[in-house]
């Protein structure tokens, strides 16, 4: 993908302590669709649930014909069009409509793409996302109180569900990040592969 600008984008998951937070550029001309599937890796969602970015009262999200209501096709809208239209700097992102994770996305600056970087690229990353399907953020705050006390009389069943040691404060920085890096190969134009011409064989 040849960039020429860049957003610089603030994402805070909402009504969840510890902060979570992340900091990513993309390209200004990124389609929304791409967007979300970059929120999703930076913030270390697993994108099994349906989404929807809004802006002025307009959502964006998986088409469907079957919704009169529904959200308008992330995939043909792009994300300097909605802030032109729209006139807004902050958008709104949902992701999982059953537990209901908002987001906040803040478009801190917009600036020319430095030469050499492929977008998107994932800036920082501060706390770690909540588990799938843990009830959104009610759930997580339980989930929290329970593993702060290993006496509690669910401390092994939600150890078990987890699998593993859940620290919210250890977000795996490199792993969001090499999330992130595999979006921007993924999107980048590849050079064209020229064929050799064969050389006509003499009769």
């Amino acid at each position: 993908m040849t960039v020429a600008t860049i957003a610089r984008l603030k994402i805070t998951l909402d009504d969840v302590k510890p902060a979570v937070q992340r900091r990513v550029e993309v390209p200004l001309n990124i389609r929304l669709d791409r967007l979300h599937l970059v929120l999703q890796a930076a913030m270390g969602w697993t994108n099994s649930h349906l989404y929807e970015i809004r802006a002025g009262g307009v959502g964006w999200g998986m088409a469907n014909p079957d919704w009169s209501d529904g959200p308008m096709d992330a995939s043909k809208s792009r994300l300097i069009d909605v802030l032109e239209d729209m006139g807004v700097k902050t958008l709104k992102y949902l992701y999982d409509f059953g537990d209901g994770w908002e987001h906040t996305v803040k478009i801190e600056r917009i600036a020319d793409a430095l030469p050499g970087v492929s977008y998107p690229w994932l800036i920082d990353a501060k706390g770690k996302c909540p588990p799938e399907d843990v009830g959104g953020p009610p759930g997580y705050e339980d989930l929290l109180n329970i593993l702060a006390s290993p006496t509690h009389e669910r401390y092994a069943e939600m150890s078990q569900w987890l699998g593993a040691a859940f620290d919210p404060r250890d977000n795996g920085t490199q792993n969001l990040a090499d999330a992130v890096d595999a979006l921007a190969r993924k999107w980048s134009h590849k050079p064209k592969v020229v064929p050799k011409i064969k050389p006509e064989i003499a009769s």
